[in-house]
């Protein structure tokens, strides 16, 4: 692969002895190839992945509705030279990115074969259970740093019962996965199930950008460049997070802890005010509601850093930092996709000593129970 950049790693880069550990909420590893899931899928779903391979939930098959500048949306310099996509090489993601920037815990989100947006859903049911045993067998065992998550499409609520309990009773993945681009809004009661097993066992429901759910990702149907389809993360967001609020989801599941993974949180001020307002408007429609939806989102949800919107001003940055709270704030790098954010870096602003201990480190370490 030509994108490899051969080059030394840079003094920087040499392992770090006294910063500031950072737990990172959003690192990707990636399958090297798909016979690696071989031992975790059976004889029928092994033959049918080589057969039919893998269907979205929409006309493309094999590819991305857009075309992408980066391959694998993935940075120039994280295509490991023993070959293999980026993130798929522990021994360069140690290299590269765990040992220079000192990272205590990344937090492992899959994203192969859009696990979450297969059309046979037995098929996806399949291949989760693989990934979901494959990430502790290939990432997490080998590196105690990487903690696991529990992939589990909400499409087939049975299944995802089912896998939850099985990967909570090994009691090493530290939240569930579901999709925010899933067939309905998240907030539907068809989901609650989940989030009833989610509270019940004291795991985190994570919600990381992605998948294709068989519908346009904007209200105005489907872009046409990349560049939209990214810029629309933040929308599909906001459309989740409103969705979980007004249905009333941390109502009726008070525990139960949510994380918003690579959205960004610049939009969070603007969603949030618009549904108190409304609220103050329509409050009888959604009589479930005993509160204002702003205080929902400041109790009941997380957001990891990446992208962070950066304005031009820092002063601008530092005023979203204080309203959405720098307890609500986890680090993510997002690593080794093309806009990574690099701790050295990422925040324009500058941030108290207290502030970055919480958004580097000690929230997660809260949230997750690292």
């Amino acid at each position: 692969m030509s994108d490899v950049i051969d080059r030394p790693i840079l003094a920087e880069e040499e392992a770090a002895k006294s910063r500031l550990r950072i737990i990172d909420c959003d690192v990707h590893p990636s399958i090297h190839a798909h016979g690696d899931l071989d031992q975790f899928l059976s004889k029928r779903w092994q033959e049918h992945l080589r057969t039919y391979g893998s269907h979205l939930r929409t006309p493309y098959i094999g590819t991305t509705p857009y075309p992408r500048s980066s391959p694998l949306i993935a940075r120039r310099d994280a295509w490991p030279p023993t070959g293999g996509p980026p993130g798929s090489d522990l021994d360069f993601m140690r290299k590269q990115h765990l040992d220079p920037l000192n990272v205590e815990y990344g937090i492992l989100q899959v994203l192969d074969l859009f696990i979450f947006s297969q059309q046979n859903l037995e098929f996806g049911a399949a291949i989760q259970r693989a990934i979901n045993d494959w990430q502790l067998a290939f990432w997490s065992d080998r590196d105690p740093r990487l903690k696991a998550s529990i992939l589990a499409g909400q499409d087939d609520t049975q299944f995802a019962i089912a896998e939850i309990e099985r990967c909570a009773k090994i009691g090493r993945y530290v939240q569930i996965n579901v999709c925010p681009r899933a067939n309905e809004p998240l907030g539907r009661r068809r989901y609650w199930p989940i989030y009833a097993r989610a509270q019940e066992l004291g795991l985190p429901l994570g919600i990381h950008v992605g998948g294709y759910g068989g519908h346009a990702p904007t209200g105005g149907g489907w872009p046409s460049y990349y560049v939209e389809e990214h810029q629309s993360n933040a929308h599909t967001m906001a459309a989740q997070l409103t969705s979980l609020v007004l249905e009333g989801v941390p109502e009726r599941f008070p525990d139960l802890k949510i994380v918003f993974i690579e959205g960004g949180f610049g939009w969070i001020p603007s969603a949030t005010w618009r549904m108190d307002r409304h609220f103050e408007a329509f409050r009888s429609e959604v009589p479930h509601l005993k509160r204002r939806p702003s205080e929902y989102v400041k109790e009941h949800f997380w957001f990891t850093t990446q992208p962070i919107d950066e304005p031009d001003e820092g002063k601008h940055l530092r005023s979203l930092i204080e309203w959405v709270g720098a307890d609500r704030l986890l680090f993510s790098s997002d690593y080794p996709h093309w806009d990574f954010d690099d701790p050295r870096y990422a925040f324009k602003t500058p941030l108290s000593e207290t502030e970055r201990r919480k958004i580097f480190n000690g929230n997660a370490r809260a949230l997750y129970k690292l």
